[in-house]
């Protein structure tokens, strides 16, 4: 069995690729590219984790304008008005970005539950086994 540590490490850090990977290729498909800016800003920026993998933190950058295409708003809306701009609203919402990141930080935090379960229960099973017959006792 793999170190559950490492499995760990390992994990994180594909997950940090497959983000930006996963949101990129959202906007493609959403056909929210125009001038490839936004496609393109998209980068990694911090990754930090304790020497056990069992905190971890994640930065990443994007245009700042990138939340406003997943949501469909921008230019055409004047700051504080209530939504009725006088004409048929041109903007939709691309959400290339909200629902992906969410299923998956979801699929980061089962992994990271059961590896450390899964940890737990092995320190557990050798903190009670007999050293000379490996019985276990409780």
């Amino acid at each position: 069995m793999a170190n559950p540590v490492t499995s760990r490490q390992r994990y994180i850090r594909a997950f940090n690729t497959t983000m930006i990977e996963i949101w990129r290729e959202r906007i493609v498909k959403l056909k929210a590219i125009r001038t490839g800016a936004l496609y393109n800003s998209i980068i990694p920026l911090r990754m930090a984790a304790n020497a056990d993998a069992s905190d971890v933190s994640f930065t990443w950058g994007f245009a700042e304008y990138g939340p406003y295409v997943a949501r469909g708003t921008g230019r055409e809306t004047p700051i504080g008005n209530s939504g009725d701009i006088g004409r048929a609203k041109i903007r939709e919402a691309k959400p290339w970005l909200d629902k992906a990141f969410y299923s998956s930080a979801m699929n980061l935090k089962e992994f990271m539950a059961a590896s450390m379960g899964r940890e737990a229960i092995e320190v557990l099973s050798n903190a009670f086994a007999d050293p000379i017959t490996g019985r276990i006792t409780l």
